[in-house]
């Protein structure tokens, strides 16, 4: 049997609410739904998750809304960040936070599921959402490069994890850094922007060559100019497909070696984009 994971920056998820995500998730009821940029308080989360399980129930995906679990942390400070992940799967263990940073401006950017697939393996999914960091302020570049280097700690332990028989794993989400020009319309005019710089760019390097990661779609897709997955609201970005791929999936070895397929939904029948990120969904057989 298969699953499918997408994971997909909703840039504010009460925005997203209005502009039509309830017709996606009709439409698609992934199995596992990791999101970024969540950028709402608790109380106005939780009536957002109830409508996507009643959703859910209306499309079949499952008997009751207690079938759609569901996690999320908030960003301490108002009005960032924040990330949730929505299950069909059983969730047998849940993790909040990355080990290592307790500054607010880190909080609610990385949390763990560990679910139970169709023929009964045990995988860890993460959601994750990288600092966008800023060249122009020093201090933003300095807590996106904290961030990823204590990214490198958990990574190389769920690698660890997962090459001696335990949970294989997979990490979703918008990581703010185009790889390689393939991944980025312009390059040449962007290797001094936050997103691709080089320095910025090592990170992937590492944890693809280093850290063993696979980058599903990319190994799925090929050396391809594209897919992306962000386009700028500037002038006529996503008409024109001037984009940057931004949102991953970067799997264990052997989870990797499952993906089937991948899509990246940029164009919605409904009548509105919900988000300037397009969701990215990969299917595992697992």
């Amino acid at each position: 049997m298969s699953i499918v994971i997408t994971t997909s920056n909703v840039n504010g998820l009460r925005a997203a609410n209005r502009k039509g995500i309830m017709h996606w998730a009709g439409e698609h009821t992934p199995d596992v739904w990791c999101m970024q940029e969540v950028r709402a308080p608790q109380s106005e989360i939780d009536p957002i998750f109830n409508n996507i399980a009643d959703t859910y129930v209306d499309s079949g995906k499952v008997a009751d809304p207690t079938g759609l679990h569901t996690m999320n942390e908030i960003c301490r400070i108002k009005g960032r960040a924040g990330v949730g992940l929505l299950s069909t799967l059983p969730v047998v263990a849940k993790r909040y936070g990355l080990p290592g940073l307790e500054e607010d401006v880190d909080s609610g950017r990385w949390i763990e599921a560990d679910v139970r697939t169709p023929q009964g393996y045990e995988i860890t999914v993460v959601c994750v959402y990288v600092h966008s960091g800023d060249v122009d302020d020093p201090n933003k570049m300095h807590q996106k490069f904290r961030f990823l280097d204590t990214m490198l700690t958990r990574m190389g332990q769920l690698r660890d994890e997962a090459a001696h028989g335990g949970r294989q794993a997979v990490l979703c989400g918008d990581f703010n850094i185009a790889h390689t020009p393939l991944d980025i319309k312009n390059a040449k005019s962007n290797v001094t922007h936050s997103g691709f710089l080089p320095e910025e760019r090592a990170y992937i390097d590492k944890w693809l060559d280093e850290y063993e990661f696979v980058d599903v779609m990319r190994e799925l897709a090929g050396d391809i100019q594209g897919p992306y997955t962000w386009w700028s609201q500037r002038g006529r970005a996503f008409d024109n497909n001037t984009g940057w791929r931004l949102d991953y999936q970067f799997a264990t070895p052997e989870l990797a070696q499952t993906a089937r397929g991948f899509t990246i939904d940029k164009a919605p029948t409904y009548d509105a984009r919900w988000s300037d990120h397009a969701p990215l969904s990969i299917t595992y057989d697992v």
